[in-house]
């Protein structure tokens, strides 16, 4: 099966729609579906519900999606970068639930593996146990969280080959493997396609039976914060 597309447009026809559920790698800006993510804002579809660790910045990234409120519901683990999203969440526009961010990646790791739910101490005695089933194991409390199976899923990697056998480089790795495993489709977009067999099977993160579309694309990768120490007088 031929998995590579000519463009982010064309890996996504016929896959999106209103009211669906996206799941989304990327860890800060790094490894970002930044072509992907443009495609989706180009495509006008609204009421996304988006499970990724943070919603970019404003203005680019899932920011982006921000803008045009094409999002309705956000599930992330932290949200401190954008102005947009405090300002839509605090009006009432953006529903969010807050995940710590472990339990995040794992629900989108278990949804991939094909589990429905599993139990966690992170979260419990505070509101994000709120609602939630709880059971004691060994005289201790834990929660219930369910698997993330998202409609589509959306990530980005440094190097694959022909049948989406993916290597991510750094902190793109965090995220990036779960997010890409609970999606029903997952669409991924890279630097670089490299010829099959040239990978290290031992160096492969993330295998391509998860890979159903890929794209090869330049990428701006923007830096989320740059510091930088005062130059010393000589």
């Amino acid at each position: 099966m031929n998995k590579i597309y000519g463009s982010a447009k064309e890996a996504l026809d016929g896959l999106l729609h209103d009211d669906m559920f996206i799941a989304a790698g990327g860890f800060g800006l790094c490894g970002i579906p930044e072509l992907l993510i443009d495609a989706i804002v180009e495509s006008g579809v609204k009421d996304i519900t988006v499970a990724s660790n943070n919603c970019g910045v404003d203005g680019f990234g899932l920011g982006k999606l921000l803008d045009t409120k094409q999002i309705k519901k956000m599930m992330s683990s932290y949200v401190g970068e954008n102005a947009e999203f405090m300002r839509q969440y605090l009006s009432g526009e953006l529903e969010l639930e807050f995940n710590p961010q472990g339990t995040l990646a794992e629900r989108m790791r278990a949804g991939g593996h094909g589990i429905p739910g599993f139990y966690t101490k992170t979260g419990v005695g505070t509101v994000i146990a709120d609602g939630k089933e709880s059971k004691m194991f060994n005289g201790e409390e834990y929660i219930l969280e369910e698997g993330i199976f998202a409609d589509i899923s959306i990530v980005k990697a440094w190097k694959a080959d022909d049948t989406g056998n993916a290597i991510f480089r750094k902190t793109a790795r965090n995220f990036n493997p779960p997010a890409a495993m609970c999606g029903k489709v997952c669409i991924m977009e890279v630097e670089e396609i490299v010829p099959r067999g040239s990978l290290d099977p031992d160096h492969i993160h993330l295998p391509g039976i998860y890979v159903h579309r890929l794209i090869q694309g330049d990428h701006e990768k923007r830096i989320e914060q740059r510091t930088v120490r005062k130059r010393e007088e000589a």
